[in-house]
Order: structure tokens, then sequence, then C-alpha cells
């Protein structure tokens, strides 16, 4: 079965080591051989996303950072969710499909990142982008341009959820490692066009999962769950997702 790893770092060799793990390890529990096809996005033509990504079972976008490669990601986010492709998207991966949704279901044609993009709508940012009250973060380190988590957060599902099934579990520990998040006062906005923010922080202010409704298996997560995985005890996440993309195969 062919996952579709899609990045810009591909042809290093050990660039996305644990996820390559992660995914063998979902693929003992599914039964099933992983082929893994790495894609570089900064390579990737628009023309070419039908063909490159039509025998791809599913699709995942791992972390990374910066503008190079990024309309390649976007655009195979969009195929994932138009075609019903099964889709998992790390950290940046997440942060990239926000992007997309927003551009393309919102019509938030600026949509952007302030990562990379100054001069669009900031729908990922640092947090103090769009604090005014003074607030602040516990665990973040404003000395380091305002956002840097590092380390083990909790999130809180959200019921009735695919990622609380996937779960178990209401509350979940995972390990994050960005500077960079989604703007919580979107979520209104996103959740009425179909994508939900099924996990957040226990405060309620930190996206940390989202998922697609109408979408057979969409999921992006802010933190790393590849760290977590290993051979006789999968993490949940990639064993649902290779599920997913063997039933899509």
């Amino acid at each position: 079965m062919n996952i579709a790893i899609i990045g810009k770092y591909v042809e290093l060799k050990d660039a996305y080591k644990s996820l390559d793990e992660a995914l063998t390890h979902g693929g003992i529990q599914n039964n099933v051989k992983v082929n893994l096809v790495r894609i570089d996005s900064e390579k990737l033509k628009v023309s070419e996303i039908k063909s490159k990504l039509k025998h791809i079972s599913g699709i995942l976008i791992p972390g990374g950072f910066g503008k190079r490669g990024t309309t390649g990601k976007i655009e195979s986010i969009k195929y994932a969710r138009k075609n019903k492709v099964p889709f998992l998207g790390i950290c940046y991966g997440m942060q990239m499909a926000i992007i997309e949704f927003a551009r393309n279901q919102l019509n938030l044609k600026k949509a952007t990142s302030s990562e990379f993009d100054r001069n669009g709508i900031p729908v990922i940012g640092l947090i103090n982008e769009w604090i005014k009250d003074g607030k602040t973060i516990k665990g973040t380190d404003k000395n380091l341009g305002g956002t840097m988590r590092l380390g083990s957060y909790d999130a809180k599902l959200q019921n009735n959820s695919k990622i609380k099934k996937i779960y178990g579990k209401k509350i979940i520990k995972e390990r994050h490692r960005h500077r960079y998040e989604v703007n919580i006062n979107l979520k209104d906005k996103f959740e009425k066009k179909g994508m939900s923010f099924s996990g957040l922080s226990p405060d309620g202010f930190l996206p940390e999962i989202i998922e697609l409704k109408n979408h057979p298996w969409f999921i992006g997560v802010q933190f790393h769950p590849e760290f977590k995985s290993r051979p006789f005890a999968p993490h949940p996440l990639f064993s649902s997702f290779i599920k997913a993309s063997k039933n899509h195969k």
C-alpha cells in the first residue's frame, strides 16, 4: 500500500525517520506492508498532482518550517480533501491544512502564516499577534518570540469526534515542538464550513487537532505523535490512518 510523505527534505535519508517507522508500525498493526512514496513538495507542480497521487492510498504532510514547498503541500491537501483520500497533517502539516481550507472553503484568498508572509490574513501566527488583553499561555517562552511550545502538553478531545474514538480517552498528552499556532478566533468560521477543532488545550485557547466532518479520514495535529510509536505498541493515530488508507485502497 502506497503512503505519500510530501515534504521538502525527502532526499535526506533520515529526515523523516521517526515518521517512516511510525507508519511501518501502523502497517504491522493492520497486517499490510506500507510502501513510503517520498514526494518533494518544492518540485511538485500543480499540474502533476493528479498523476503523482493517483495510486496513493494515504497522504501525510510532515512538520517543517518556512515558505519553500508550501504550494505543493497546500495543493496536495486540497487533492486529499476533494478526493476523499485519507490525510494526516503533523504540526506544520496541520497548519498547511488550515491555510488550504481557509483559502478554498472560507474564501479567504490571502490566508497564510505570518511565519512566511506578513501581508496576508494570518490564520497561523505567533500567539502574541492576536492576544490584546495581556493573557499569557502556560509553558510558552516569551523570550523566544512569543510561542515556543516544547515538550509534553495536554489536549482535551471533543465528544463524538473521530479523534476521541481513536484515542479512547478524553485527555491526551503529546509532545510539541513549534512556535506558530492556529488562530483560535477563527474557530467558529471553520466549524460552520465543516472543519472541526476536535482537540483543544485544556483552557480552550490553543487548537491541537482538526478534522473534517464529511471526509472518511482527514486529521491534522499540532503535535508529533510519531515520537511515541513503537513496533509492538504503534501509536493509535498511525494505526487508524493506515487502516483508513487500507480501506481507501
